[in-house]
């Protein structure tokens, strides 16, 4: 499956362009621009080049030219209106060869050089590039352009980040397509119920063997463990942002017993779901 090209508009003819990210399922693709995305309230799934993994509040990453991606939002009612994540596309020419060769800007092609396998950064580097990433979405002129070398030194200056792909040729390989975000958007869906392997792999033309086979060298994850994740990530939403009592969110978030959300959110958490609230209610 080869992905989509996409061109990146820039209809005031500035060099980069700022936007939110709705609340669809991304498709697959790439494009010739950096790109930097922000999620600040929802969460969801991302692909880089090979990489694969849930996503929750202030999850921020940055995309090199070229790198296939898609992300993949969990809806959270129909009230919900998708502008959970800021996005921010550049080129590099925008910035200039001569400006990125010089001594002051090492730290920053550094960053560009690492941004081809994809580059995700701490929720508290995420929460600095907050208010930057919101300017860029208002300013103009000159003060646009100062917000986005202010985004830049965050990025740069970041002391704790990890690479996402494991080739950085990833986005001319096979091991991510489309059926991977089928996969996703489906489970995105229907967490909330009984997902068996059987249907999900009907989706992707594949015998159910033949699936878990490929979803797992697609993702370095079981797909009963993957799902296991997504749910935790609603259940942690829930606990956050709602009053909801914990057995009424074992529940809506598909899991058949309390033990076994126990057990599934101390993995995937590190902590009891009545920790992980306490800690936003202080």
């Amino acid at each position: 499956m080869i992905p989509e090209i996409i061109s990146i508009r820039h209809d005031d003819g500035s060099g980069f362009r700022a936007e939110w990210v709705d609340n669809e399922s991304s498709f697959l693709h790439v494009h010739p621009e950096y790109e930097i995305v922000l999620n600040v309230t929802g969460n969801g799934t991302r692909v880089a080049g090979d990489s694969v993994e849930i996503f929750d509040r202030y999850d921020l990453v940055i995309y090199g030219p070229e790198l296939r991606h898609f992300w993949n939002f969990y809806k959270k009612d129909d009230k919900d209106t998708g502008r959970h994540a800021m996005m921010c596309h550049f080129r590099r020419e925008s910035l200039g060869e001569p400006l990125l060769s010089q001594f002051e800007t090492a730290e920053l092609r550094r960053l560009l050089d690492d941004a081809a396998r994809g580059i995700a950064f701490t929720p508290e580097t995420g929460r600095a590039a907050e208010e930057p990433m919101r300017r860029l979405m208002t300013e103009t002129g000159m003060k646009k352009m100062v917000s986005l070398f202010r985004l830049l030194e965050i990025l740069s200056s970041a002391e704790k980040f990890k690479l996402l792909s494991g080739d950085s040729s990833a986005g001319s390989h096979d091991m991510i397509d489309s059926r991977l975000s089928a996969v996703c958007t489906f489970v995105r869906d229907n967490y909330f119920r009984p997902i068996p392997v059987k249907e999900v792999a009907a989706i992707t033309k594949m015998s159910p063997h033949s699936f878990s086979r490929f979803f797992s060298r697609s993702t370095g994850s079981g797909f009963v463990d993957y799902v296991n994740q997504v749910r935790t990530n609603k259940a942690c939403y829930l606990l956050r942002e709602t009053d909801h009592q914990i057995n009424e969110i074992v529940f809506e978030c598909g899991f058949a017993t309390v033990s076994n959300f126990n057990k599934q959110f101390r993995k995937h958490a590190g902590m009891s779901a009545r920790d992980y609230r306490a800690q936003y209610r202080n």
